[in-house]
């Protein structure tokens, strides 16, 4: 874990970069409670995301091998999206974080008032 900011090619750095947005914690943890699902589907789940932020965010999660994407050959096309092997493993961690945050968050929302009071 040393020397992590002198590091362009720090695997920390690299998978915080691509998993630290909301939108690719939302798409993971959806995908790991639901299973497979199709675009709309996960559109409608995460709610407040754009169709363009999630297309983005599924061809990033996907260029990094942790969601498949399959399209099957009909008329109208079906294409269903469902986290890989890897994606997978990275769920539990996801939740804990989560966790944390549930329990931490009230806290946090204090320090913060304390913080803008004196700034």
């Amino acid at each position: 874990m040393k020397n992590r900011n002198r590091d362009p090619d720090c695997p920390v750095r690299t998978v915080l970069d691509r998993i630290g947005d909301k939108w690719a914690v939302l798409v993971i943890t959806t995908l790991g409670e639901e299973g497979t699902m199709r675009f709309n589907h996960l559109y409608e789940t995460i709610g407040d995301i754009s169709q363009k932020m999630l297309t983005v965010t599924l061809k990033k999660l996907q260029e990094d091998g942790l969601v498949s994407r399959k399209m099957y050959q009909e008329i109208p096309p079906r294409v269903e999206y469902t986290l890989t092997d890897t994606g997978v493993t990275l769920v539990p961690l996801l939740n804990a974080l989560a966790e944390w945050a549930n329990a931490n968050m009230k806290g946090i929302k204090k320090s913060r008032s304390v913080y803008a009071e004196v700034n």
